[in-house]
């Protein structure tokens, strides 16, 4: 990356390499990070990103709502319908073809 980007991850936290994320911050190579994401969740008391200068991190928990209980009993519902009366679903994850 450009020396003094920013990096933002809200995707999965085993993408980064935290330790030498770290290291990146501390040494400025990158201007600053965001996580909303990390290896482990919650993130342990004596990981050294808690130190890390310039890092913002957010507690993975953007999905919740107080709609989020009722969303996912509604798409659950739907999917058994669907699943009993044979029709096709949705939300699938298909893991031999990669989707």
């Amino acid at each position: 990356m450009k020396r003094g980007a920013r990096l933002i991850n809200v995707a999965r936290g085993s993408l980064l390499d935290e330790t030498a994320l770290v290291q990146a911050l501390e040494s400025g190579a990158l201007g600053g990070a965001a996580l909303d994401v990390t290896a482990t969740e919650p993130l342990p008391a004596e990981s050294p990103l808690w130190k890390a200068p310039n890092l913002f991190s957010t507690p993975h928990t953007s999905g919740v709502s107080d709609r989020l209980w009722h969303r996912q009993t509604a798409i659950l519902i739907d999917l058994l319908e669907r699943w009993f009366a044979g029709q096709e679903l949705f939300n699938c994850v298909d893991f031999a073809r990669g989707y």
